[in-house]
């Protein structure tokens, strides 16, 4: 008998995360980057407030080097949102508004497999994969190249609805 099967986004995220809690744990006993970066700007003296600047922005730089630290624009932000859809994150891991959260991906679908009896496994184009167990009869058969449109429903499901059907529910696996 094997054991359950894990897959590389659900892995990959928990990477994340446990990268992301080591910082966040350490930085609460001391200020974080940005918040010693504002303390320089407080500082009057033009030497040393430069001083300070050339201290904190080295530390900065010398976490990026190192991995510690990672500077991500809006649109990496986004698109990572897009790939992680449908698991379960914490609120405020990408900053910003608690209430950020996505509640619907509208996207493409790049691979259908049969799952089960008369279920479907769905593949879209940021890699996620999804499951319909039990599409209703008159349900046409998803292709690559559909537009689909995920909404999150109650209990961890979804309403996915493919090339404007009526939505069915599924839930994501990988």
């Amino acid at each position: 008998m094997t054991g359950p099967k894990i897959s590389v986004a659900a892995a990959a995220l928990s990477i994340v995360l446990a990268t992301l809690a080591a910082p966040a744990q350490a930085q609460e006993d001391s200020p974080g980057y940005l918040d010693r970066l504002a303390t320089c700007r407080a500082i009057e003296d033009s030497e040393a407030r430069l001083a300070c600047y050339d201290r904190e922005v080295g530390a900065v730089v010398a976490a990026s080097e190192q991995g510690e630290v990672r500077l991500v624009d809006r649109e990496e932000v986004r698109q990572t949102k897009r790939k992680l859809f449908g698991f379960a994150i914490p609120k405020g891991l990408f900053g910003g508004d608690d209430n950020d959260e996505m509640d619907l991906l509208e996207t493409t679908i790049t691979r259908v497999a049969p799952y089960g009896r008369g279920g479907y496994t769905i593949t879209t184009e940021e890699g996620s994969v999804w499951q319909i167990s039990n599409p209703p009869m008159r349900f046409a058969p998803p292709k690559s190249g559909q537009s689909v449109v995920f909404k999150r429903a109650a209990l961890g499901s979804f309403f996915i609805r493919i090339n404007g059907q009526l939505g069915v529910k599924g839930i994501r696996v990988e």
